[in-house]
């Protein structure tokens, strides 16, 4: 049984985390509390995703967190990341479960009903869903479906789940209200001023909802 905790999953940004570096961000961030840290590099290539994976293996080693590669298989699988997260555009999940082994955790990005009451518990680990809001961190996004489409889909999918898209610390009562097991969160973390203190805030406000 795979174990992972979706409930502060950080996803780094290389532009909002140039202020510091995403290593630096994703150290203070696991020191506040973040559970899951999501390497996502559009433009950086295969090369540059190996190096800033080993580097971040490094620091969240022994930390608890775990490491999950945006996309590309062939970095996740050279730095033996805990897991790889995939779109509905980048491949489909059987050939990405078949690339990366049964052990490591895949997650599933989905927009619609549809789409999360599709997936395959056999083969997917976890759905991400959104977005929730409208964000500048992803341009390419689908409509956003609000808490309403966001319990929706919570509902329909057959994994855990988590939401994702303009998400901060004052919005995760609604994210679990609306059945979710965590927030992925981009701003609301890189580029602010304090990494730590800004995943402390939400880890606080997460800890209340729970209670």
């Amino acid at each position: 049984m795979k174990r992972f905790d979706l409930s502060l999953y950080l996803v780094l940004d290389p532009d909002l985390c140039a202020g510091i570096g995403m290593i630096e961000t994703a150290r203070l961030a696991v020191a506040g509390g973040a559970t899951m840290v999501q390497l996502r590099d559009k433009r950086g290539g295969t090369a540059r995703m190996i190096e800033t994976g080993l580097a971040l293996k490094e620091i969240l080693k022994d930390t608890g967190a775990l490491l999950v590669i945006n996309d590309d298989v062939e970095a996740a699988i050279a730095i033996s990341a805990d897991g790889l997260h995939i779109g509905q555009d980048d491949m489909v999940p059987a050939a990405a479960r078949a690339m990366i082994g049964p052990d490591m955790i895949l997650g599933l990005s989905v927009e619609t009903e549809a789409l999360a009451a599709a997936i395959d518990a056999g083969i997917v680990d976890y759905a991400g869903i959104g977005p929730v809001f409208a964000t500048p961190t992803k341009t390419d996004h689908k409509q956003p479906i609000g808490f309403d489409g966001l319990a929706r889909l919570v509902k329909a999918a057959p994994v855990p789940t988590v939401a994702i898209g303009g998400l901060k610390s004052e919005h995760a009562g609604s994210v679990f209200a609306a059945g979710a097991d965590g927030l992925a969160v981009v701003s609301a973390i890189c580029g602010t001023p304090d990494p730590k203190v800004a995943t402390v805030r939400i880890a606080e406000e997460i800890r209340k909802v729970r209670q």
